[in-house]
């Protein structure tokens, strides 16, 4: 689940109200040409060097975080987009090239238990305090930033009713027409929507018994017509009717409904996962680094970002802010986040090789 993700999930709500966005002074590839990342070679101001997953989520966070952050701090943000693996590597060889990361919680999970981030002193960001942040988007190495989910999309003109859970979803007779599901290749397996299609309630998911999720992947194995593995294939597979329903990263279905494709979707049982900041071990400018986390996780920012993203906020405050039909389709939106759950970053973490190795031994099969 790599951070590269985010930026395939979707475009944004309306691509006009970034048309006219700016690139951030600074921003771009990092050439490594030897210039100072604590100077923007224009009157030694400092420069922070972030990376992120690129495209319409980078436009986004351009907008709505780091233009302001610019203009408040005079401390000019530089984009790159590095995989986890690239920033480890640095950081094993003492000299990381970025000075934060904007990436998922669960590979952050993994750097911490490789030593590559620093730990993350909550107490040095004011937007924290006092929040309402959930405990868990707050682990010792990183701070959350915003939520995207995986959750089930349908044929509103191929289904005679529509699916209101996983179990329906397998239930191939009653919701006759092929499936498509995430294969482990793009992403970790989605096991959870087995377990909850068997009968598993949302609050006894972990740990995942992966025997029975297995075994009702096995049941609707017969009814997947493509296991999808690249984020933008389920939106075009439900798009063209080649399927009646599918699982897709949550913002992927609001733009069908956009074109007027009569395609819906089913927020029970949507996975959540959380993208968020963490600052690689050594990173140079650690200070700038705070300024700009603390600057994220203000209430108004986490909502001009919402707005132009569907990335749900981490901050409660950031919800009263927000309009009826924006939170519609954000996770963290109250009426939504009472019938998803949140992946278990250190579950998967300390179980994923084991279950992307059986599930490649089940696909091959």
């Amino acid at each position: 689940m790599e951070g590269k993700q985010i930026g395939r999930r979707t475009v944004l709500r309306t691509a006009g109200a970034l048309a006219a966005a700016t690139t951030v002074a600074g921003c771009g590839n990092l050439m490594g040409n030897g210039e100072s990342r604590t100077s923007s070679g224009s009157g030694g101001k400092k420069r922070l060097v972030v990376s992120n997953s690129g495209g319409a989520y980078n436009d986004a966070l351009t907008k709505a975080i780091y233009e302001p952050f610019t203009k408040e701090t005079g401390i000019t943000v530089t984009t790159v987009n590095y995989q986890s693996a690239q920033v480890i590597a640095q950081v094993k060889q003492g000299r990381p090239q970025v000075d934060l990361m904007d990436n998922s919680l669960l590979v952050f999970q993994k750097m911490a238990r490789l030593d590559c981030l620093e730990p993350m002193d909550h107490d040095r960001l004011k937007s924290v305090k006092g929040a309402g942040i959930p405990e868990h988007q707050l682990p010792e190495h990183a701070v959350g930033k915003n939520v995207w989910c995986s959750l089930m999309a349908y044929r509103t003109d191929s289904l005679k009713r529509a699916p209101k859970s996983w179990a329906d979803f397998w239930n191939t007779d009653a919701f006759p027409g092929p499936r498509s599901l995430q294969s482990a290749e793009v992403d970790i397996p989605e096991l959870e929507f087995a377990l909850l299609a068997d009968g598993v309630p949302l609050d006894k998911l972990y740990p995942l018994d992966v025997d029975r999720a297995f075994k009702a992947m096995s049941r609707i194995r017969g009814g997947v017509k493509k296991f999808w593995n690249t984020g933008a294939l389920p939106a075009v597979l439900i798009g063209r009717k080649e399927v009646v329903a599918t699982s897709l990263y949550g913002g992927r279905a609001d733009e069908l409904i956009k074109q007027g494709m009569p395609v819906a979707y089913q927020w029970n049982g949507a996975r959540r996962l959380t993208n968020g900041w963490g600052i690689p071990k050594g990173a140079d400018n650690a200070d700038a680094a705070y300024k700009l986390i603390d600057f994220s996780l203000r209430p108004e920012v986490q909502a001009a970002f919402a707005k132009l993203y569907p990335g749900g906020p981490v901050v409660p405050g950031a919800i009263k802010l927000l309009s009826e039909d924006v939170l519609a389709t954000l996770p963290t939106s109250p009426q939504n986040l009472k019938v998803g759950f949140d992946a278990d970053v250190a579950w998967w973490d300390k179980n994923r090789d084991a279950v992307t190795k059986r599930w490649q031994e089940w696909a091959d099969a």
